[in-house]
């Protein structure tokens, strides 16, 4: 199957629903895959490695993962959990479902501290229980967030995970203070319409009922979100599974629906 057959495939079975349509990512860069590894990559704290596969920047959306110094976690660190798997299967759907045109078969790798990173409005941080920076990162990071760029938080669970993110949204934006939101916030009608019951799903491994949080632009609800947490949620690692059987492909929707309003939402506000 072609990769233009393919995204016909997807926008047909999306007329009836999400949920057909991921069994047909298996059919994606599988050598890709295991070229470049999966869940981590195996390449450790090893910032250059993960940058090897970043591409120049062309004006297409491309997913942006941040990196952080954890101090030792390995091969498989916090924050590049899901790489490169995750973006590679959300940037099929964005491109089959939206006009966006994103970069297919990945993402970018940044430092917090890399002025590249304002060529790109939507930055993504795993794993905010582990999260570290410097001086320098979190003035270049808060600078990117004040001028326009969002930044989604995401695989955490429990409150010492949400402890320590508000303390690193503190100093990234001080002042600005970190809020629950409900299904009433327009990020959740941007492309999908998506209810309280739709969103409250669980984490794919840790339990518990996804809540979402926000760092609103001058503490103003009704003005622009800047930060969206999911808290008690991984959205990374039901796409990064959906494909494979792993997890229940009607919350891997979801998940899905949820990345591409972020997104969404992210370029027109």
């Amino acid at each position: 199957m072609t990769a233009q057959t393919r995204r016909r495939a997807i926008r047909r079975l999306a007329t009836g629903g999400l949920a057909a349509l991921l069994a047909l990512l298996a059919v994606s860069d599988l050598e890709g895959q295991r070229r470049r590894g999966r869940g981590g990559g195996g390449f450790g704290d090893d910032l250059a490695a993960y940058q090897e596969y970043n591409t120049p920047y062309t004006g297409e959306f491309t997913f942006v993962r941040l990196y952080y110094r954890t101090g030792g976690w390995g091969w498989n660190p916090g924050w590049s959990h899901d790489w490169p798997v995750a973006e590679r299967n959300f940037a099929e759907i964005m491109d089959a479902l939206t006009t966006i045109g994103p970069r297919r078969g990945g993402g970018n790798v940044l430092a917090m501290d890399d002025p590249d990173l304002f060529k790109f409005p939507v930055a993504y941080l795993s794993e905010p229980g582990g999260w570290t920076m410097n001086q320098a990162e979190a003035d270049n990071l808060g600078n990117y967030l004040r001028k326009g760029g969002f930044l989604i938080i995401d695989d955490m669970g429990g409150m010492r995970d949400l402890n320590r993110t508000r303390e690193g949204l503190g100093i990234l934006l001080p002042g600005l203070r970190l809020v629950r939101l409900d299904d009433s916030h327009p990020i959740f009608d941007s492309f999908f319409h998506l209810e309280q019951e739709n969103i409250e799903m669980p984490h794919p491994y840790r339990g518990g009922v996804a809540s979402y949080w926000g760092v609103f632009e001058d503490n103003d609800p009704d003005g622009r979100l800047m930060v969206i947490v999911n808290h008690d949620n991984d959205i990374g690692d039901y796409m990064e599974w959906s494909d494979r059987g792993f997890v229940p492909i009607a919350l891997s929707n979801e998940a899905y629906k949820l990345g591409v309003n972020y997104v969404v939402y992210a370029l027109t506000h």
